[in-house]
């Protein structure tokens, strides 16, 4: 059965089903009959507690292109090799154990080693012969408090070291030349193959080089970016002295101090950034002669293969002007600008160009151009040849390339928007080919310099996590299942999950939602509900992984005896542009009007109580689970909302002036969506959770909306978590559960006598 055929297949039971499907996790029987089931807990639900219950996930690396290691904690537990035209899979134990490992380190002075999985193989070869591997030494890098160091896991030698620098930060190591970059507060520092230490720069406090720049917006996860063989090393260089510091309070010290990020707000001054190249072998750097940095953006740095170019997209501040340029890397010259792209919201460039293994005058680029983010070939010239990939749904990723097949390997959303399936697209004519199960949620890791192989991680409603090796050829379909993790929640109580779609506020757009019931419904009684919301970009929270991606906490509060509700409301993730785009410039007015569309549709089922409807949210979910307690009180009583963004004109200035503009520009848009200006309309049980060292959404929003509700004579509740940033993790993560969930329980569970829940 072709793609097609697949995809019109699971489409059309997509859209015929009211509830696409129920997912009941239950186990209410063994074969020797009937057993009593547990309830979890928040310690067995969440990393830091006491009793966490996590799903099994092994750790599995290529080695080359014909095989991969399997990692345990204590030991290499062996070896898939893949061979021949049938693509036969065999695994051969090795005997390279953690206590053998830590005897080869002891013996230089080099360190502890804590665990093989942080271990990582090394996949560059002795000769590469027309991109075709020729040979790759059997290594393992091994990182210790002090050192990493090379083993060669086969003979059981150490072959290499290089001391760690101490409270090093950003380490960006090349295992082809092992040069290592790394911060030092605000300086950029590398270090040599053989161990010596080079000052990269010299900066004053307020200049910061080698890391991430523009708020890690546009697929910026870094600051430094090795060439191809680690012979040079481009970085970013960014002035923030211009941005006023922006206090937040450290209290461990019995004289609290200040602790001054820089925080650029949406319409205020930016920060300046430029691209530096450096050279480890003469120390010298020259930076890209971009012209004034002054409200651009310089993102999707990419070095050419040959090493003699470095491309980069240019964005203007407004975001809706995008250009992709070449610079000659000797001498920092603009080589030429290669495309350009504009839009009249905005343009979100967040992938580098990818070239062509076996062709360095092609390259693949990737565009929302047409609605969805899809695939481009160019030459480097400019000249576009052809779009590979086109229709309603989204490439989500870019794996690699199969050199023997000429194609792409990529993740898309094709098979439906609440799946990420994988596929090969042909070079030649931009055919593709489905790889692996057309069910779940898919991510894989591509092998070595052939791309012949892939290891795929997948999850579905009711499987937690399978790992297969398998071809990325897809005439050579076999499979070959490394590990099934087993239910992390047998033998305890679950509650039922559904989910289906309804119509927008715009009455066209159909939007997925996910319903969860306790293990023990009983469809005569009714139920409390709480949805949970995020509702912003980038992030999608139904989708057909484990449970329907349902949280911990959701699970938690269904089995006490809540109806769960989440709903991914036009602005979210995976569905294209111009259902992200809907909300621009007006953040959470449109959303709120979704929300509440599920909300009809919730209070419509006969066993939810319509006086007792609960909203919890965090970051953009705490804006809207705040904006859906003051806009629609007559329908949400309670919520509790998390780091949220009150005022967007406190907010930063990439995320925030990308989607609102600015407070110059677009007055009535940030006036509208300011919920201080409506404190006075709060009539239920609100409790605001902040961190106090949350420079994402900094506390000004939390405590501007208590001053807000003072002034207006209305009575938010507030917590705060000191030492946390943008979220609560750790051992402390129950506790903020606990807390959230005993408001609930405290304001949402009980009943008045006149039966309004009030």
């Amino acid at each position: 059965m072709n793609a097609k055929m697949i995809n019109k297949g699971i489409l059309a039971l997509l859209m015929a089903m009211p509830a696409l499907f129920t997912t009941n996790v239950m186990a209410q029987e063994t074969n020797s009959g009937k057993q009593e089931l547990k309830k979890l807990t928040l310690e067995d639900l969440y990393p830091g507690g006491e009793t966490y219950r996590a799903i099994e996930n092994k750790e599995y690396q290529w080695y080359g292109d014909a095989a991969c290691l399997e990692l345990g904690a204590d030991r290499i537990e062996g070896i898939w090799a893949v061979s021949g035209p049938g693509m036969k899979a065999g695994k051969n134990f090795t005997a390279l154990t953690l206590e053998e490992a830590n005897k080869l380190l002891a013996e230089k002075g080099l360190g502890k080693l804590h665990g093989f999985q942080s271990a990582k193989a090394i996949n560059a070869p002795r000769g590469v012969n027309l991109g075709i591997q020729i040979q790759i030494d059997p290594l393992l890098l091994l990182s210790t408090d002090t050192h990493r160091a090379l083993i060669n896991w086969k003979k059981k030698e150490l072959v290499w070291s290089q001391p760690s620098p101490a409270q090093a930060e950003n380490e960006d190591w090349n295992e082809v030349s092992h040069h290592l970059a790394y911060t030092l507060k605000n300086n950029l520092y590398v270090m040599t193959a053989d161990g010596q230490t080079q000052q990269v720069t010299n900066e004053p406090e307020g200049i910061v080089c080698g890391q991430t720049v523009h708020r890690n917006e546009f697929g910026i996860s870094k600051g430094t970016y090795w060439s191809p063989r680690g012979d040079k090393l481009a970085f970013y260089r960014m002035n923030e002295s211009m941005v006023t510091p922006y206090p937040l309070v450290d209290i461990t010290p019995r004289i609290a101090l200040v602790d001054k990020v820089r925080y650029p707000m949406a319409g205020m001054l930016s920060h300046q950034v430029k691209v530096g190249i450096y050279n480890p072998e003469t120390q010298k750097t020259i930076y890209l002669n971009a012209g004034d940095p002054t409200d651009r953006y310089f993102t999707n740095i990419c070095w050419a293969p040959d090493e003699k170019s470095l491309y980069l997209i240019e964005l203007n501040r407004d975001q809706n002007h995008a250009k992709l340029c070449q610079y000659n890397a000797e001498t920092g010259e603009l080589t030429k600008v290669l495309l350009e792209e504009t839009h009249p919201k905005y343009v979100e460039p967040q992938s580098p160009i990818l070239f062509l293994p076996w062709d360095s005058s092609k390259f693949i680029y990737q565009s929302q151009r047409d609605g969805f983010n899809h695939l481009y070939l160019y030459n480097t010239e400019g000249e576009l040849l052809k779009q590979l990939t086109q229709g309603e749904w989204m490439v989500q990723n870019v794996l690699g390339f199969n050199q023997q097949t000429r194609s792409i390997i990529i993740q898309s959303t094709e098979l439906s928007p609440l799946q990420s399936n994988i596929y090969a697209v042909s070079l030649k004519n931009g055919a593709r080919s489905l790889i692996g199960d057309a069910q779940g949620v898919h991510s894989a890791g591509i092998s070595g310099f052939m791309g012949t192989s892939l290891i795929d991680k997948v999850s579905s409603p009711d499987c937690p996590r399978i790992i297969k090796l398998m071809s990325t050829n897809p005439k050579k379909q076999q499979q070959y299942t490394l590990l099934t993790a087993a239910n992390p929640y047998e033998g305890f109580v679950m509650p039922s999950i559904e989910v289906g779609t309804i119509k927008a506020a715009d009455g066209k757009t159909d939007l997925y939602y996910r319903l969860m019931k306790p293990a023990d419904f009983d469809p005569n009684k009714q139920y409390p509900a709480i949805v949970y919301v995020y509702g912003g970009p980038h992030t999608q929270l139904v989708d057909n992984s484990w449970l329907n991606n349902a949280r911990a906490w959701d699970i938690y509060m269904a089995n006490k005896g809540y109806i769960m509700f989440t709903l991914d409301n036009r602005g979210s993730s995976n569905r294209g542009l111009e259902f992200e785009n809907a909300t621009f410039r007006h953040l959470g007015i449109e959303e709120g009007k979704d929300q509440v569309k599920g909300v009809e549709f919730l209070t419509s089922l006969p066993y939810v109580d319509v006086h007792r409807i609960g909203v919890h949210g965090w970051s953009f979910g705490g804006h809207m689970t705040t904006a859906l307690m003051l806009r629609y009180p007559e329908i949400f009583k309670v919520g509790v909302a998390g780091g949220p963004v009150i005022d967007w004109a406190y907010y930063e200035i990439m995320y925030g002036e990308r989607y609102m503009d600015t407070p110059q520009t677009n007055p009535e848009g940030y006036e509208a969506s300011n919920l201080k200006n409506l404190a006075g309309n709060l009539k239920g049980h609100l409790l605001i959770i902040h961190d106090d060292h949350d420079d994402t959404c900094v506390p000004q929003h939390t405590l501007s909306f208590m001053k807000a509700c003072v002034d207006a004579r209305t009575y938010p509740d507030l917590f705060i978590y000191p030492g946390h940033k943008h979220n609560v993790m750790g051992r402390d993560r129950v506790h903020l559960h606990e807390k959230i969930t005993r408001y609930f329980e405290d304001f949402l569970t009980p009943r008045s006598s006149k039966g309004e829940g009030e």
